[in-house]
């Protein structure tokens, strides 16, 4: 990067900072213009097949060089390469590791890499084990772990010297659902602290699960990013709302009166019914003063699609579909 280039890559030192990055391979796009500011929580990135999910996660760990644009973690530069490296864990989706290593010293050879004297690095080690309960089989082979204990020990590796950023390519790749449940928990304990997790994923009812906000990608490009309520809300799409009521029928019946309502439909067990808002702010307003009037019990009231899986549908999928 030269120096234009990191005056341009602002950064208060807390944060991931993108400016106008691209990657090209040859002719072959792999992300283009992308700039972004990711800051500490959970940020979930999504995308089809070929969006540039881990060409974004490669660039920000400093696996391979931008072909223009600035990158900058937690106020450092890919450049500074020790500095960089000690606060940020990267584990990839892909199995790579030495001959016959057990997972101890997978773990162990990481941390004295970094530099750790051996009474901290057995210390860390353990701890790093323990997180992701593999202390038990910490001396068997890694080439005998199921596919879950690699995922496990990978992530045990990413962890183990205490980042402040986690950059995870499908982390959840290959856990059961218990596994899953820990460490999942184990990434909310980690953004909880106040540091970055960046978390890509096809599975997307897990990334609305345990993401603070997401980045949808598409063919290399940034399509929307923030808070999945606000990119519900930008999108133009008319929102869902689900409404449970003993008057369901009655609400149905009389939910055109309102402005804004585009679509009215009872749930299968005439209990509730679900609503297409043009404006939901307005609706629930004017929905609220007709409650009061008409006395309807209402049981439980909100949205009913905001969702990355719907954010996702709506800006990725149907413009696949349109074009």
């Amino acid at each position: 990067m030269n120096q234009a280039e990191a005056i341009n890559v602002k950064s208060d030192g807390s944060s991931i900072v993108l400016h106008d990055v691209s990657k090209f391979y040859g002719d072959i796009l792999g992300v283009n213009r992308i700039s972004l500011d990711i800051k500490s929580g959970i940020t979930g990135l999504v995308g089809p097949n070929g969006s540039g999910k881990s060409t974004l996660m490669n660039l920000i760990a400093g696996l391979i060089p931008s072909t223009r644009g600035g990158i900058n973690v937690m106020g450092v530069f890919p450049s500074q390469a020790e500095k960089f490296y000690s606060q940020l864990g990267y584990c990839t989706q892909y199995d790579s590791f030495p001959v016959g290593i057990n997972g101890y010293d997978f773990i162990r050879n990481t941390l004295l890499i970094h530099g750790y004297d051996r009474s901290t690095t057995k210390a860390l080690t353990q701890d790093a084990l323990k997180k992701v309960n593999l202390e038990k089989a910490a001396k068997k082979s890694v080439a005998a772990y199921s596919k879950g204990m690699r995922q496990r020990i990978k992530l045990a590796q990413a962890m183990c010297h205490q980042p402040d950023v986690l950059i995870l390519d499908e982390p959840l790749n290959g856990l059961d659902p218990m596994a899953r449940a820990q460490v999942i928990a184990l990434f909310r304990e980690f953004a909880d602290a106040g540091k970055i997790v960046l978390i890509s994923s096809q599975i997307l009812h897990e990334v609305d699960l345990i993401s603070d906000r997401v980045v949808l990608l598409n063919s290399g490009y940034l399509v929307a990013e923030g808070d999945i309520n606000n990119i519900q809300s930008e999108t133009g799409e008319p929102m869902k709302i689900f409404i449970r009521s003993p008057d369901a029928n009655d609400i149905a019946a009389k939910l055109f009166d309102l402005d804004h309502v585009v679509e009215a439909q009872l749930h299968n067990d005439g209990g509730g019914l679900f609503i297409r808002s043009s404006d939901a702010d307005a609706f629930f307003l004017a929905f609220n003063r007709k409650v009061i009037d008409e006395a309807w019990a209402i049981e439980s009231m909100g949205p009913a699609d905001e969702t990355v899986e719907a954010v996702y549908q709506h800006l990725i999928v149907e413009q696949q579909v349109a074009t």
